[in-house]
C-alpha cells in the first residue's frame, strides 16, 4: 500500500507538468483504419469520449489490452498515453510487458503507469487525468465487476473527457455489462493471424487479430461483428487478407 501512494503521488506531480495544455475545442472522430469499421461509425471513434473494452473471459484480457493501446496510439495526437490499473488487475492479468508493448509500435518515453490500490482510487485518478488535457489517452483498467463502476462513474469520466478532449479507454477485464454512458462499448477477443506470405517469410505468423463485436454506439446501431489486424509499420488497423476483398461485416448471432 505505501509503495501505490508513492507511485500515485508521483504520477500527480508528472501530470501536474504537462497540464497547462489547452484543451481541444472540437471533437473529432479519428479513423481505426479498417474501412468497414470506420464506415460503420459515420468515420472513426469520437476523441474526447469515453469507450469501454469488454473482456466477457479472463483469457481475452491481454487481447482487451493490446486493442486499447493501439487505439491509443491513433487517438493521442503525440501526447502521452497514461496507462491506470488496479492492483487486483495486476495480480490477475499480470505485469505489463515493456517489449511487448514496443512490438505493437509504444515508446515507453511517451508512456505514463500508474498502480492503483483499489477501484475507488482508480476511478478519482481516472478522473483527475482525464482533465489533465497534456495527456493523449487515458486507459483505466479493473477487474470484474466493481460496485463503485456505475453509471454516475462513467458519467463523470465522460464529461471529464468532453471537458478536456482527451480520450478515456474503460478496460473492463472478466467483467459483464453494466450501466454506462460510455460513447461505444465493444468486446473484444483475440482471432488467428493470417499467415505471412511475401515471399521471405511466408508461413510465419501475421498480424495481430482481433474479433471485434460493437455492443454500444450512441451515434447509431450497433451489434455487429468484424476480424481485424493490426499493422505496426503503418500504425493502423486493416482488414484481414481473407475478408479484405468483400469487406464484410458479421451480423451478431441471435441469442
Amino acid at each position: 500500500m505505501p509503495e501505490s501512494v508513492a507511485s500515485l503521488s508521483k504520477l500527480r506531480r508528472r501530470l501536474a507538468r504537462i497540464e497547462n495544455v489547452r484543451p481541444r475545442d472540437v471533437a473529432t472522430r479519428v479513423a481505426t483504419g479498417c474501412l468497414s469499421v470506420d464506415d460503420w461509425l459515420g468515420g472513426g471513434l469520437v476523441r474526447g469520449r469515453l469507450h469501454e473494452m469488454l473482456a466477457v473471459e479472463r483469457e481475452d484480457a491481454g487481447s482487451v489490452a493490446g486493442f486499447a493501446a493501439m487505439l491509443a496510439l491513433r487517438m493521442g495526437e503525440g501526447r502521452p498515453l497514461l496507462w491506470l490499473r488496479t492492483e487486483a488487475a495486476e495480480r490477475q492479468g499480470g505485469k505489463l510487458y515493456a517489449t511487448g508493448l514496443g512490438e505493437l509500435g509504444l515508446d515507453g518515453g511517451d508512456m505514463l503507469f500508474g498502480l492503483i490500490a483499489d477501484d475507488a482510487a482508480l476511478l478519482k485518478a481516472a478522473n483527475d487525468a482525464a482533465r489533465c488535457a497534456g495527456v493523449g489517452t487515458v486507459l483505466v483498467e479493473c477487474w470484474g465487476n466493481p460496485r463503485v463502476l456505475d453509471l454516475t462513474a462513467t458519467r463523470r469520466l465522460m464529461l471529464a473527457a468532453e471537458a478536456s478532449g482527451v480520450t478515456v479507454f474503460l478496460l473492463r477485464m472478466a467483467a459483464a455489462e453494466g450501466p454506462s454512458v460510455a460513447d461505444t462499448r465493444w468486446r473484444v477477443a483475440a482471432a488467428p493471424s493470417t499467415p505471412l506470405a511475401d515471399g521471405t517469410s511466408e508461413g510465419a505468423p501475421g498480424h495481430p487479430a482481433f474479433e471485434i463485436e460493437l455492443l454500444r454506439h450512441r451515434a447509431g446501431p450497433a451489434g455487429v461483428t468484424w476480424r481485424v489486424e493490426w499493422n505496426r509499420e503503418r500504425r493502423t488497423f486493416q482488414e484481414p487478407a481473407e475478408t479484405a476483398i468483400s469487406g464484410a461485416v458479421l451480423p451478431v448471432a441471435a441469442g
